[in-house]
């Protein structure tokens, strides 16, 4: 398996998804022009992954910012892995990292761990 990795700018998060480890990380800013074209390569490493799975996988999410477009599409990594771990393969940890002062991003996190059943813990660092 190959790794996903794209390097993050202004408008795009950092990705890194080792699937050989079961490791996703996105970090950064999310404003992309086309959130559905963005995501699609990473949509595509998943379904990868999702056929053949570690045993444990483990999904960290340190947003610093993400618009309403790019918030639909974390939500389908989200649900994404949700299957994954709903279906016994792999145990699925999300860490949902937020500066320690960012109640909109620690509301962000807990809004989506509303909606999918996946544990979540909540990671708050000092800047």
């Amino acid at each position: 398996m190959e790794n996903y990795s794209i390097d993050g700018t202004q408008k795009t998060p950092t990705i890194y998804f080792d699937l050989a480890k079961g490791e996703l990380s996105i970090s950064g800013s999310s404003i992309p022009e086309n959130s559905v074209d963005f995501y699609k390569p990473l949509i595509a490493a998943l379904d990868t992954y999702i056929a053949a799975p570690k045993p444990k996988t483990l999904a960290s999410f340190n947003m610093r910012y993400f618009n309403t477009s790019s918030s639909k599409r974390i939500l389908d990594i989200f649900k994404k892995l949700e299957v994954l771990n709903r279906g016994g393969t792999s145990v699925v940890t999300i860490n949902w990292v937020y500066e320690d002062d960012d109640d909109d991003m620690l509301e962000a996190g807990e809004d989506y761990q509303s909606v999918v059943d996946l544990p979540f813990v909540m990671v708050p660092v000092k800047i």
